[in-house]
């Protein structure tokens, strides 16, 4: 059995001395941040010893794991035994179709082992499909984009791999909000990749950022860096996209623009380009929809006048509204009661999750480029989006009933149609 190690110098020389004292010779080492440009050469020297070798020892980085790396590997039959721990390494590795990483500081005896087993390197079961959550709002800027950051950002805490897409074609502003590059293929290029249906885990690892720390690391698909650019999402794309996307990640958080019309009527060509069919496709694609509203007289009024081309796209999807920078300003007193008294009027929402008006926190994750959850953890902005987050963790099909996100006991609620129903059968039952 020949291996080629591709690790930090130090640590590759130890682990060669300790394989080979467990009978594995080793044809060659080389550094971690080499391999992925050695190996894109098949005239190097490098090329020539994984020709040799029957297995590739490396980090499950995004630097040393590459798709140029696993294709040499497979081109000559090598198998590859990645090496990591965290979530991040663990995710970038099955995404690949490699087995979960060993420690990075396993024994010699432990990497021979995984060297030897032939279990290594074989494709990992198909994982149950993840969700799609759309993060819309009515027109005014209600705070679409700083909601699906955040709640994708605190859904990582939560639950393990989650993808953040921005799907705006009016006014994408993740990557700005993130302080991303946005000249990068992000999800344009994830787009196009499945209409030719060769996006997979792997390309989509390729085409995202991570963001995020050791609590939970989101991969970001930053949207079209100029808005003119939007008849590149067409709803196929989109749907195909965000298809593959449930196969990548547990949760996909996709923020939309605020437009729902459908253009047909203004636009002779049927088969033309449609500007919002992005965010229609997310909508229709998605298994949970938060709906993003100002909490004032203009934002909520906006909201009330969505909402029924919102559910006539949505069908039966959940809604979750949300009102956004709640303060009693423009409201007056009891401004949380008359913005719920207000949707439950006029919208049939009785459900509403509050976030506070907290500028400080909110200036102060623009100025650092970073979420609001990194940067004020214990602000009054923070602790509400946490619940938010737990209260779209709490409609996940599989969450577990008897456990209660932070401290709080939560009941689930009926689509919106079944409650009308219920209410009226309870009516009609009293007038009896």
């Amino acid at each position: 059995m020949r291996v080629v190690v591709a690790l930090d110098e130090s640590r590759a020389y130890a682990l060669a001395e300790s394989l080979e004292d467990e009978g594995i010779e080793v044809v060659a080492t080389v550094a971690a941040e080499a391999i992925a440009r050695s190996l894109a050469d098949p005239a190097s020297e490098v090329w020539e010893s994984l020709a040799a070798a029957d297995a590739l020892v490396l980090p499950a980085s995004r630097s040393a794991l590459t798709v140029g790396v696993v294709a040499a590997c497979d081109r000559n039959g090598v198998r590859i035994v990645p090496l990591g721990e965290r979530a991040a390494e663990v995710r970038l590795a099955r995404s690949f179709g490699l087995a979960d990483p060993i420690p990075a500081a396993a024994e010699g005896w432990r990497v021979a082992e995984a060297v030897r087993s032939t279990s290594v390197g074989a494709v990992r079961a198909a994982a149950e499909r993840g969700r799609v959550v759309v993060v819309w709002g009515a027109h005014g800027a209600p705070g679409r984009t700083t909601v699906a950051i955040e709640l994708a950002v605190e859904t990582a805490r939560l639950r393990g791999h989650v993808a953040l897409v921005d799907a705006d074609t009016h006014a994408p502003s993740a990557a700005i909000a993130l302080g991303l590059a946005d000249e990068g293929p992000g999800f344009a290029a994830a787009c196009r990749q499945a209409e030719r249906g060769a996006l997979d885990a792997a390309e989509l690892t390729r085409l995202s950022v991570p963001v995020g720390g050791a609590d939970g690391i989101v991969d970001v698909l930053p949207g079209l860096n100029r808005a003119a650019r939007w008849p590149e999402l067409s709803e196929r794309r989109v749907a195909a996209a965000l298809e593959a996307c449930r196969g990548w990640a547990d949760v996909a958080v996709v923020d939309v623009a605020a437009s729902l019309e459908s253009d047909e009527e203004i636009v002779s060509d049927l088969e033309g380009p449609r500007r919002n069919a992005a965010t229609l496709a997310a909508l229709r694609e998605a298994d949970l929809v938060v709906a993003v509203a100002g909490a004032d007289p203009v934002g909520i009024a906006r909201l009330l006048r969505g909402c029924a081309e919102l559910r006539a796209v949505v069908g039966t999807t959940p809604v979750v509204v949300v009102a956004n920078r709640l303060r009693a300003g423009p409201l007056g007193i009891d401004a949380r009661g008359q913005v719920r008294r207000t949707l439950e009027r006029f919208g049939g929402m009785d459900e509403v999750v509050f976030l506070p008006f907290d500028p400080r926190a909110a200036d102060a994750a623009l100025l650092a480029a970073r979420p609001i959850g990194e940067v004020a953890p214990r602000s009054p902005l923070a602790q509400a989006l946490r619940r938010l987050a737990a209260r779209v963790e709490a409609e996940h099909p599989r969450a577990q009933a008897e456990v209660i996100p932070l401290g709080e006991e939560r009941t689930r609620r009926l689509p919106l149609v079944a409650r009308r129903a219920r209410r009226g059968r309870s009516g009609d039952a009293r007038s009896a």
